[in-house]
C-alpha cells in the first residue's frame, strides 16, 4: 500500500498544502470512553512518561495518551515500579495503563491496580520484540500462544469493568500471521477495541508496515480497530483510514521527533493544510519539556534530555552543535542555559 511520506519537506513555518482533506474520523467510542480526536499515543518504554505525555496532550490533537508497557510482576512486586510506570495526573485522561505478563492470574491482579488507580483503559502489550521481553514469555512472545492469550484475555476481562483493550502485531514472522485470529479471539473473549502494529515480531521496526494486515482485522470484528506503523505524516494517517478503514491511527516514534503530528493531523483533516512549526516554535518546544523534566525531578531527567536531544534538534540549522553542547553538559539546569543560549543568539540574526 503506498504511504505518502515525504522526508524532504522543511519546517519553514508555513502551513504545508495537501491536495485535499481527507475524512478522518472525530472520535472514537470504547466502551464508555470517548477518544476525541481518533489519534493515539503509542506506549513507547523510555519515553511516554508522565512529563511526555502532559507534553503532548499540551501540544494538542491527541486523543488518547498510554503509560510506558510496565511489567505485571513488577507493578504487584514492588510499589517503586507501580510509582514510576503508573504515576498520572488528572489532566491527562482519558489515559490506558499498558501491562505486560505471560501469567493470566499476575496480569488480572495487576489490572485491578490499574482500575483502582484510576485508569480509564487498560492495554495488555502483544507487541514488544525486544528479546529481554520476548524470552520471558512476554510481549510478541506470546504470538505463538493463542490458548495461553485466550486465558489472559479471560482472567482479565473477568477482573475489571473498565474497558479492556490489547495491542499486538501481525504474528511472529510472515509464516506465522495470527492477527486475524488474535483479533476474533480478542472480540469473543470480550475486549473493547484492538490495536495492530502492521509488522512481525521478526522484522523489529525494519522494513515496511504492512498496512492490508489492518484492513483485513477490521472486516474481521466489529469492535473498534486501531491502525499503528509508518505514520510519519498527517497524509500518512488519512492513508491508513482511507486504505484500511480502521477507527483510529496510533503514533509511535514519529512523536518524539515530531510532537506536533498529532495537531497536524487535526489541521489537514479540517482544511487540507497543516502548520509546519518555525525554529522558534521549536525552541519553545525543547524548552517546555526540558524545564517540564525539571520541574517534576523526574529521576534521570538530565538523560532524559539527552536522550530527546537528538530527536528534537533534528531540522535546527547547526543542530549538531546544539547536540554537542547537550550532550557535554552538567546538570540538567546547565543543559536547559545552553538551549537557551543557543536558540536566543540564532533568533537574534537577521533574517
Amino acid at each position: 500500500m503506498r504511504k505518502y511520506w515525504d522526508s524532504s519537506r522543511s519546517f519553514a513555518g508555513e502551513g504545508a498544502r495537501a491536495t485535499r482533506a481527507t475524512i478522518f474520523p472525530e472520535s472514537l467510542q470504547i466502551g464508555p470512553v470517548q477518544i476525541r480526536p481518533a489519534t493515539v499515543l503509542a506506549p513507547m518504554a523510555g519515553v511516554t512518561d508522565t512529563v511526555f505525555r502532559r507534553f503532548i496532550k499540551n501540544l494538542g490533537g491527541c486523543g488518547l495518551i498510554m503509560t510506558e508497557f510496565t511489567s505485571a510482576d513488577g507493578v504487584l512486586r514492588n510499589p517503586k515500579v507501580r510509582g514510576r510506570y503508573l504515576h498520572f495526573y488528572e489532566d491527562e485522561h482519558p489515559i490506558s495503563a499498558q501491562l505486560f505478563g505471560s501469567n493470566p492470574r499476575l496480569l488480572a491482579d495487576a489490572a485491578r491496580v490499574v482500575e483502582d488507580l484510576g485508569f480509564d483503559l487498560v492495554d495488555l502489550n502483544l507487541g514488544c520484540p525486544a528479546k529481554k521481553v520476548v524470552k520471558c514469555n512476554g510481549g510478541s512472545g506470546l504470538l505463538r500462544d493463542l490458548p495461553l492469550i485466550r486465558k489472559i484475555f479471560e482472567s482479565v476481562r473477568a477482573a475489571v469493568k473498565i474497558p479492556f483493550t490489547v495491542k499486538f502485531r501481525a504474528g511472529w514472522n510472515d509464516d506465522e500471521i495470527v492477527c486475524v485470529d488474535l483479533a476474533r479471539m480478542a472480540e469473543d473473549c470480550g475486549l473493547c477495541a484492538v490495536a495492530l502494529h502492521a509488522r512481525t515480531r521478526e522484522q523489529g521496526y525494519s522494513g515496511n508496515a504492512r498496512w492490508e494486515w489492518i484492513a483485513s482485522v477490521k472486516q474481521a470484528i466489529k469492535i473498534p480497530v486501531i491502525g499503528n506503523g509508518d505514520i510519519r505524516s498527517p497524509e500518512d494517517a488519512c492513508a491508513m483510514i482511507a486504505q484500511t478503514g480502521c477507527d483510529a491511527v496510533m503514533i509511535g516514534r514519529m512523536a518524539p521527533a515530531n510532537p506536533w503530528i498529532f495537531r497536524q493531523i487535526e489541521q489537514y483533516t479540517a482544511s487540507g493544510s497543516y502548520v509546519q512549526p518555525t525554529e522558534g516554535d521549536r525552541y519553545q518546544m525543547i524548552r517546555t519539556y526540558f524545564q517540564m523534566l525539571l520541574e517534576e525531578e523526574m529521576p534521570g531527567a538530565e538523560g532524559k534530555m539527552k536522550q530527546f536531544a537528538s530527536w528534537f534538534t533534528h531540522g535546527v540549522p547547526n543542530g549538531a552543535a546544539l547536540r554537542k553542547a547537550i550532550y557535554e553538559a552538567k546538570g540538567g539546569t546547565e543543559i536547559l542555559t545552553g538551549v537557551e543560549q543557543f536558540f536566543e543568539t540564532r533568533l537574534a540574526q537577521p533574517t
